[in-house]
């Protein structure tokens, strides 16, 4: 049965089972639910088939493979909740409040036994005390160093999207609003995983994923982790960012939420774009912009095998409305909704559920005065963006005894239509003015499903995993122009057209890739030393990806541009403003005929890759304070890059290579509240598809090209962390870690200018260190005195300050000017800090954010042109939330980068990392302050 049959029946499927579940009834208001989590208290680990019940009653529940439990259909009142497990004391909690209609969240951690006797040991505690005692155990017991947010802290904050998210972790930054750097180490050196999928490059251009994608309402938490085990892909040095979106609901729920915003650079100004349709508003062209069927091919085209008839026809099929429309910006609007239901058989225990949300946003973004002036370019753009982004996501899930499989999908679209105006000076002595009309279509499809099972009785498990995803990243009908004239001369300006590069001519890209994985994981308790659990895993990914490229235009005809009689009327159509400039009484005429930039190299090409990987590793509890996670992890891997048409050998790429990961991880718990850690580990990381390919394009905002490297090697890093971390109380943290990376082959980007044309291309540096110390705090302010005003207000900051030198190559044909500079992409600090309070019995909360990074080296210096660095920016973000109509609703006002400082990147002429006198300015631009009201309401 063909994939894709496969595949439809599988969402057939799960619609089916969704609209079941919807149309299941409205469930009991007279009734609540306790539910929650039992963990050990020394590890986190799940506890399987642990009985969970109300004292005094018969009702009860047994644990699931993920620890997880559901008492139902509780009368409004007071409980005591009892867990018993073989081997583990008994833990009472009392005053467990349940409330009609509501779900009452309780973690529990349990002990081990400290003797083999009989008699049974009852640890008793109050419901906040367990809270506060499972929260200690989760924060505490992390295998490897790492920082999280949970959904509950997203919510408090004015983020919309992961990319906002993850601004707030330890040490990380966000660079364009979606790319990450982790460490101050780029975004080609970490790895996301989606629901434990891994979570291929979006970009054509760089090996990044545009985190902006995702939404931050259907992420349930976020997790970076900075150190590695074996258990996870060693593909990364910064970081690895899971990103878990939500399970199966507690409760049956409906939610929605409308939300305004206004732009101070932005709303309410005139607003040019090119055509507009109806579809564009929901995330989509109605297909007017791409090449139709039965167009000429390339070789038609570049071997003057059309007839001018032939040509006219497909001059006319291209996209060819030039004209500029002008409207007035709209605010930002952002809609969401999602609906969760829960079924629960009362005689079997089994439950099934399904979570359903879609969002909506739509904004339209000036870019006024965006200043590029260096190397004798002198250029002022305004660019207006108009965005839409739309998401669906849909979570099964099936709890049957103790097990547990999910079925997980999530979908996300971007569309980008962008069009930009220049007007300035060239280094070609000539005044331009530049017009270009660019739409970039981005998408990402996601599916997981997993089962996690337990194995025997002694609290061995199996969980397994097969995905599939899909990332497209379309370019219909990039469209640009360019008219020039020679500076001083007063003459008119007049339209290229008799030459066609890939400055002036239309782009057609398509970018597309399927992503195929499937892994295994066993662990099982194991008796060594105190307390210990062994796991092995295997696992396999297989990528392919295809891009398709053009660039093709109109030129004038030769029999009509090389006709004397014609000169005169040549120049006034070159004088033509831009909306009919290629009007289609010129085409009918045979003005002009269809034109082709040939591609030497070839820019569209096809890849693949396999990686296949194993692992085993060991947790042990040396003692009742020390724990030991060491193991290794060996990955198989395999490239392929081809180009397509254009077959030169050395373009063609294969590379094989087995790699041994090892990696260790010490804590030691120096007392109930203190832990200090330690750990080694080796990580590479791989040349990206694009980073290979010797595809050429051109990128007319940084006007450059960006072409990869078949020659690239992969990196690899031997990575030291110690950290210290003390948690004053539940919530709260003071950690202080220091880390050291060693890089061999280092994948780098710069300014490769050894003739007259930049092109931006990737080198392996012969090494590089990177070194640094992290500072992180959470704490209340109840310990300057105990009251509630300051219980309420908690203050926090993660300060990350880090150093590296990069050695550049000694290869032939990489040509960079400075020996001494750091590796590309490193911030050498980061500031993250900001203060929340809550008024009113929580109903009313306040939070402000700030964050600011240090000049990150994003170009190395080539022969003429120097290291490109961007200029510190202080951020300001703050929101409002009022909880209102019961707590069912919830009013927020955010205020997004209040101080709207400018975004500036400079060519760092004297090399002492500064913005300051004779350096060049790359691009510097403002993008507005932000400010948005919005409302949710959940039934």
């Amino acid at each position: 049965m063909k994939l894709i049959h496969v595949k439809k029946i599988i969402y057939a499927i799960s619609t089916l089972m969704l609209v079941a579940l919807l149309f299941n009834g409205a469930y009991a208001q007279t009734t609540g639910k306790i539910a929650g989590k039992v963990i050990d208290a020394k590890t986190s680990e799940t506890l399987i088939g642990a009985t969970v019940n109300i004292e005094g009653t018969t009702t009860g529940a047994a644990t699931d493979v993920d620890g997880k439990y559901t008492l139902s259909g509780l009368k409004p009142g007071k409980y005591t909740v009892l867990v018993r497990y073989i081997g583990y004391q008994t833990k009472s909690v009392s005053d467990v409040e349940v409330k009609a209609g509501e779900v009452t969240a309780l973690n529990i951690t349990a002990s081990a036994s400290e003797s083999t006797a009989l008699k049974e040991v009852v640890v008793r505690a109050t419901y906040r005390q367990a809270s506060v005692a499972s929260l200690y155990a989760v924060q505490k017991n992390s295998v490897s160093i790492s920082d999280g947010i949970s959904s509950e802290v997203i919510k408090r904050s004015p983020d919309r999207n992961t990319a906002d998210v993850l601004k707030r972790v330890s040490g990380a930054t966000v660079q364009d609003n979606k790319f990450v750097v982790i460490r101050g180490l780029s975004d080609r050196y970490n790895t996301a995983l989606l629901d434990g999928g891994p979570l291929p490059s979006t970009e054509n251009n760089r090996k990044a994923f545009s985190f902006d994608i995702v939404p931050s309402n259907l992420v349930e938490n976020l997790t970076i982790t900075k150190t590695a085990t074996p258990d996870n892909p060693g593909d990364f040095a910064g970081g690895l960012i899971h990103i878990q979106t939500k399970d199966l609901p507690d409760q049956n729920f409906i939610s929605f939420g409308i939300a305004g915003g206004y732009n101070t650079a932005s709303t309410g100004k005139d607003f040019i774009s090119g055509p507009r349709n109806t579809s564009d508003y929901f995330g989509f062209d109605n297909g007017k912009r791409q090449l139709p069927n039965g167009f000429a091919t390339t070789d038609q085209v570049t071997t003057n095998a059309l007839t001018q008839q032939q040509s006219n026809a497909n001059l006319r099929a291209m996209p060819n409305d030039w004209n500029r429309y002008v409207n007035t910006a709209l605010p930002t609007q952002n809609y969401q909704f999602s609906i969760g239901r829960v079924h629960d058989a009362k005689e079997s225990g089994n439950r099934f559920g399904a979570i359903f949300a879609l969002t909506y946003r739509n904004q339209q973004n000036i870019y006024s005065d965006i200043q590029r002036d260096f190397y004798q370019y002198k250029y002022n753009d305004d660019a207006y963006k108009f965005s839409t982004n739309v998401g669906a996501l849909l979570n099964l899930g099936y709890t049957f005894g103790k097990n547990k499989i999910t079925f997980k999908n999530v979908y996300n679209r971007i569309y980008d239509d962008q069009y930009l105006g220049r007007e300035g000076h060239n280094n070609s002595d000539l005044d331009v003015k530049y017009y270009a009309f660019d739409l970039q279509q981005k998408a990402l499809l996601k599916s997981t499903l997993e089962g996690n099972h337990p194995i025997g009785e002694k609290g061995a498990k199996l969980n397994w995993e097969l995905s599939y995803g899909n990332v497209l990243n379309d370019q219909p009908g990039q469209r640009k122009a360019l008219y020039t004239r020679q500076t001083n001369s007063g003459e008119p300006f007049r339209a290229q057209l008799t030459s066609l590069t890939k400055e002036n001519s239309t782009l057609f890209g398509k970018l597309n890739e399927d992503s195929y994985s499937g892994g295994v994981n066993y662990s099982m308790p194991v008796k060594l030393f105190t307390q210990s659990t062994f796991k092995a895993g295997v696992s396999s990914l297989y990528r392919t990806r295809r891009y398709d490229v053009r660039f093709v235009g109109p030129l004038f005809a030769d029999a009509f541009a090389n006709d004397p009689n014609n000169f005169d009327e040549l120049n006034q159509i070159m004088q033509r403003p831009l909306n009919t400039l290629f009007a289609p009484d010129l085409i009918n005429r045979g003005v002009y005929k269809l034109a082709e930039v040939a591609l030497t190299p070839s820019d569209s090409y096809t890849a693949n890759s396999t990686t296949n990987a194993g692992y085993l590793m060991l947790d042990n509890k040396l003692t009742e304070k020390l724990r030991f996670v060491w193991g290794a992890r060996v990955e198989q891997f395999t490239t392929n890059v081809t180009p397509i048409s254009y077959q030169n050998p050395g373009d063609n790429v294969h590379q094989q290579y087995t790699d041994i990961l090892p990696s260790a991880n010490l804590t030691y718990a120096l007392t109930e509240k203190i832990n200090l850690r330690a750990s080694y580990s080796r990580t590479l990381a791989r040349p990206e598809f694009r980073e290979l390919a010797t595809s050429q394009y051109y990128d007319y905002e940084l006007l450059a090209f960006q072409q990869g490297n078949p020659n690239l090697k992969r990196t690899n890093i031997d990575n030291f962390d110690v950290r210290f971390e003390l948690f004053p109380s539940a919530g709260q943290i003071f950690s202080v870690s220091g880390f050291y990376k060693k890089f061999k082959n280092a994948i780098e980007a710069f300014n490769s200018d050894g003739t007259s044309t930049r092109i931006i291309q990737y080198f392996n540096s012969a090494r590089a260190n990177v070194y640094g110390v992290e500072l992180e705090a959470r704490k209340s302010l109840d310990f300057i005195k105990p009251t509630d005003f300051l219980k309420n207000t908690t203050v926090y900051a993660n300060v990350s300050v880090a150093k590296s030198v990069a050695d550049n190559p000694v290869n032939a044909g990489i040509n960079l000017q400075y020996k001494d500079r750091p590796l590309l992409g490193q911030a050498p600090y980061v500031i993250n800090a900001g203060v929340q309070h809550s008024f009113l019995n929580n109903k009313l909360i306040f939070n402000a954010l700030y964050n600011r990074v240090g000049p990150r080296l994003s170009l190395a210096a080539g022969a003429l042109y120097k290291n490109v660095f961007d200029v510190p920016r202080d951020v300001i973000d703050a929101q409002l939330g009022l909880k209102v109509l019961k707590g069912k609703g919830e009013i927020k006002i955010n205020a997004g980068d209040i101080l709207n400082q400018r975004f500036t990147f400079f060519f760092d002429d004297n090399n002492n990392k500064r913005f300051d006198k004779g350096d060049y300015t790359q691009s510097s631009y403002r993008v507005g302050s932000t400010y948005t009201a919005s409302f949710t309401y959940t039934l």
